[in-house]
């Protein structure tokens, strides 16, 4: 029996390269000795944490198009071209049964490679509102599968699947009560806690929201988990110095435990954090980012809002309006417990398993 090879492609943000190597790592569970091979987009997030989880990368030169300055859009052309160009040449040469897009700058040029040799591609679409390389790659694609409903205003309705976004096992192998996660931070076991994430990167509205509320948040007697990213970190430990409660850093290694930890979770409303959230049950506030392509992000976090799953906050009011909004929901149990009901019912499990079913289906067809 020849041995099964599969190649996964995208990235950017950890929004895009948690679910593929998700999928990456079901694939490799089921099929011991496949030979699995990324391709991501040079110089972006899954150059390093690719090869970090123990996967072979090969990067492409593309690069995003620039909506503001159209005339810095002749070398992202030049970059375009020499891509397709070295796609076709990867594809080729690696021979893949099936090629896997999860989002990202990479997997247009990949995919769509693929797909002129005649090899089976699955879309992984991980937003509310479909990105345009996937909507462009859906036509040919021979599955998408999906994290939100009535997604066939994007894509073709007989393609489609609803199966979530997969998300990191570690998450959902914690043990730890809230009690215990909060002594792993050095915080009190009975006290009411926030966790504060903004993303590897930050996000500088959050930070600064949280930074001008900082002393009110203390006042009430509300613990803190702050993860600031890396440029606001010096900024933030120097705004909770001397303050009890308070833990600042620019990551948190053990996510695990900072979401056992947490009473109320403020997060922007990417689509990986907002499976993680859905899938651990968190009452959270939403900011969406502002700086996403075609607001995605507003559009993920109104999914949840409308349901009463979430509280949306725009990035626009959030030095007004977020840290009043924490308070209000940190004294108020009983609205917290509603918004779990309700963000537990958006949970969609074995994402990871579900979608390397049907890549396997895919396989098996051709």
């Amino acid at each position: 029996m020849t041995k099964k090879k599969f190649i996964v492609s995208g990235g950017g943000t950890g929004g895009h390269i948690f679910p593929a190597l998700s999928i990456a790592t079901e694939l490799k569970r089921r099929h011991k000795d496949c030979e699995i091979l990324f391709v991501g987009a040079q110089g972006r997030m899954e150059m390093e944490k690719v090869p970090a989880a123990g996967f072979r990368i090969e990067g492409l030169p593309v690069a995003g198009f620039n909506r503001k300055n159209l005339l810095k859009n002749f070398s992202v052309l030049l970059k375009l071209r020499k891509s397709l160009k070295m796609a076709r040449r990867i594809v080729r040469d690696f021979h893949p049964d099936a090629v896997i897009g999860v989002g990202g700058y990479a997997s247009g040029p990949t995919l769509k490679a693929a797909q002129r040799l005649g090899i089976p591609t699955l879309l992984q679409e991980q937003n509310s509102y479909a990105g345009v390389t996937n909507k462009l790659l859906a036509k040919r694609a021979e599955k998408i599968c999906v994290a939100y409903e009535n997604m066939d205003r994007y894509f073709p309705a007989d393609k489609i699947m609803l199966t979530g976004n997969p998300v990191r096992p570690a998450l959902l192998e914690n043990k730890l009560t809230p009690g215990e996660a909060r002594r792993t931070f050095g915080l009190e076991p009975e006290r009411p806690t926030l966790l504060v994430v903004g993303g590897s990167l930050g996000a500088r509205t959050i930070n600064e929201s949280i930074h001008a509320g900082l002393q009110q948040l203390a006042d009430a007697g509300v613990q803190v988990i702050w993860q600031t990213g890396k440029g606001y970190a010096d900024t933030g430990i120097r705004a909770a110095k001397g303050m009890k409660g308070m833990v600042v850093t620019p990551f948190i290694a053990d996510m695990a435990a900072a979401y056992a930890a947490a009473d109320l979770v403020v997060s922007r409303a990417g689509a990986g954090s907002i499976s993680e959230l859905e899938l651990l049950g968190k009452p959270c506030i939403l900011v969406p980012s502002p700086n996403v392509a075609e607001d995605h992000q507003t559009h993920n976090a109104r999914a949840l809002s409308t349901r009463g799953a979430a509280l949306l906050v725009p990035d626009a009011e959030a030095r007004r309006e977020l840290v009043p909004a924490i308070l209000k929901l940190m004294r108020a149990p009983a609205a917290r417990r509603d918004m779990q009901q309700e963000i537990r019912q958006l949970a969609l499990p074995d994402s990871a398993r579900v979608i390397a079913d049907e890549i396997d289906k895919l396989t098996a067809k051709h």
